[in-house]
């Protein structure tokens, strides 16, 4: 199986549009969506309609998703992200809401080898983002392969029987490959398709090969000026427009 794996499209339909023309139907056989649909971008109604239409084989919430859903507050959330949320929650549709609602709650269980979250098994909206984090999260997965997001950082570690924890990359820019050896548990993350962090301000996603064992990470341009004019056009806090011309 060949899975195209997207993570915190947070509203970006300019970076989701681009992701899809990049790894067109056909070249997968299945979509996974690890969270965060909504969120910061100008465009919630387009994402989940272009997403639901996708038919994800398996998908999780996000934090921003459970906001969104009026499933939670916005308390814990920065300044920004409060107005962001305020505003999603206005211009969502009945529909979208809906379907927000009834996303589930990860972690799930994929396939015998992969398992999904949003944030880390161990607690859908935790963060995974030092050594201790992702140790603790491999401990907990259920499968070899445990794909996460939340951080928006594209990273790689494994874990190997002796529990000798090794990061194969974070922050990563460009395209970047893992192989799955035997004797070894793996924590990834794709990166965000609509909000990259790691000073790559192009769309990321992944494709998951359970045949070959491996996930490829890769990079796609998309026009990150429309989707800046989206959000101003939208009245959306000003910071979200600038930070996606940056990728952080």
């Amino acid at each position: 199986m060949r899975y195209l794996v997207l993570s915190d499209i947070h509203a970006n339909i300019d970076a989701l549009d681009a992701v899809l023309e990049a790894a067109p139907t056909g070249s997968y056989d299945g979509v996974v969506v690890l969270g965060d649909l909504v969120g910061y971008g100008a465009e919630p109604n387009l994402v989940v309609d272009r997403v639901r239409a996708l038919s994800p084989v398996a998908i999780v919430r996000g934090n921003h998703d459970k906001v969104a859903a009026g499933l939670e507050s916005a308390v814990g959330f920065n300044p920004t992200a409060q107005r962001s949320a305020a505003w999603t929650r206005d211009a969502v549709s009945r529909e979208t809401r809906e379907y927000l609602v009834a996303l589930p709650e990860g972690p799930r269980v994929l396939d015998d080898l992969v398992e999904i979250c949003h944030g880390s098994p161990v607690d859908e909206d935790t963060y995974i983002f030092g050594e201790l984090d992702a140790a603790e999260a491999l401990t907990a997965s259920r499968r070899r392969v445990c794909l996460f997001g939340h951080t928006h950082l594209p990273t790689a570690a494994a874990l190997d029987a002796s529990r000798s924890l090794e990061v194969l990359f974070h922050r990563a820019h460009g395209d970047q490959r893992v192989t799955f050896s035997d004797g070894r548990r793996y924590l990834v993350n794709p990166g965000s398709v609509g909000q990259p962090r790691d000073g790559d301000r192009r769309a990321a996603f992944a494709v998951l090969d359970t045949e070959a064992l491996e996930i490829h990470i890769q990079r796609v341009e998309y026009p990150v000026e429309q989707a800046r004019d989206r959000i101003l056009a939208a009245g959306l806090p000003k910071p979200l427009a600038i930070r996606l011309m940056h990728g952080r």
